[in-house]
């Protein structure tokens, strides 16, 4: 397995939801006044790659490090040339894992390209096992698009793998101050739609963003987390979860919103492209911003193997280690697939 795992986020509105702390911020805010801090991600950005430098680039990838490619969105498999991407990948040797809302996964026409190309996985989000809390943070954009869709969009995938091995399926879920419980009943619902795994993540919002005082976990939280991550491991789902450390490493960002990390693997086995083409070590909003402009690349008109050069391992000391930083670990360490680069050094 190459070493070097890429998150990319792909241009493509999510015609499904309305997540009111999607990371691509929401579009009346930027109707009003569009975000230009590097990095900063938009619905309506208009410096998108072309779909022919997306490809060309991506012809580029089986002759570089990388092994793993996430392809992320809003909803990239709304994002019209998707399939095609996916060929191109999958032709040059690439693992690919789709990141979706799920209700996509509904469409035959979708559905059934990831299974005839090897996909290697589909990661699916779903909030809670609760359809209103749900809903509510992730509100449907039109009727029939909310928890049931998603749910059904995950049952049609997985009974039309049948026995196959690929994709596996999982559910990641974001974890705020509202719905810790979730940590638990979020794998048990995975675990009975026949899930092969289940990944809960701590919110990671900036300290200034309009939700952060309502979700954002704090150390006040941490007894009622470390105990609901105690109870899933006890409960031996029958699906993969992160290594038990994990749930130290998200106790440990909370307690410690900044803090360094020696040998960060971000920029050595990781790396983000944002859909204008720019590269960045990690999408920490942190590290993004303490990026010299020196540093800012682009994959347009560029290859893989000059972008990515082969990874030394031990990475290099960040003293930007955040929420952020233990939601990209499972990118590169899951063992629902092979891992590809280390577990965040944190106690």
């Amino acid at each position: 397995m190459k070493p070097i795992s890429l998150l990319w986020g792909l241009r493509s509105y999510c015609a499904s939801h309305g997540c009111l702390y999607c990371y691509f911020g929401t579009v009346s805010e930027h109707r009003e006044q569009m975000p230009t801090a590097p990095g900063v991600l938009s619905h309506l950005s208009p410096n998108d790659l072309t779909t022919a430098d997306v490809l060309a680039f991506a012809e580029t990838l089986h002759d570089s490090p990388v092994g793993r490619v996430f392809l992320a969105g809003g909803e990239p498999l709304l994002w019209k040339p998707i399939i095609r991407l996916i060929e191109v990948l999958k032709a040059g040797g690439l693992e690919v894992v789709v990141c979706t809302s799920g209700v996509a996964l509904n469409r035959p026409d979708l559905r059934e390209p990831l299974i005839e190309l090897g996909v290697d996985a589909v990661s699916v989000s779903l909030d809670s096992a609760d359809p209103v809390h749900n809903d509510q943070w992730r509100p449907p954009r039109r009727g029939g698009d909310g928890w049931e869709a998603v749910v059904s969009g995950i049952s049609a995938l997985i009974a039309a793998r049948g026995p196959g091995p690929r994709p596996k399926v999982g559910v990641y879920s974001v974890i705020t101050r509202r719905n810790l419980a979730d940590i638990v009943a979020l794998p048990e619902l995975a675990a009975s739609l026949g899930c092969d795994y289940a990944v809960p993540q701590p919110i990671a919002l900036d300290p200034d963003h309009r939700l952060a005082a309502d979700l954002s976990l704090t150390a006040e939280h941490l007894p009622e987390l470390r105990q609901h991550f105690d109870d899933l491991y006890a409960a031996e789902l029958p699906l993969v979860l992160p290594e038990r450390s994990y749930a130290s490493q998200i106790a440990s960002a909370v307690a410690r919103p900044t803090d360094l990390v020696p040998g960060c693997f971000g920029g050595d086995t990781l790396f983000f492209v944002q859909p204008d083409g720019t590269v960045w070590d990690c999408p920490s909003s942190l590290k993004i911003a303490a990026t010299p402009p020196g540093r800012h690349r682009s994959i347009k008109g560029a290859k893989a193997r000059e972008l990515f050069p082969a990874p030394t391992g031990c990475g290099s000391d960040c003293a930007l280690f955040s929420v952020d930083c233990v939601n990209m670990w499972p990118l590169t360490g899951f063992p629902v697939l092979a891992p590809t680069g280390p577990e965040v050094p944190r106690a």
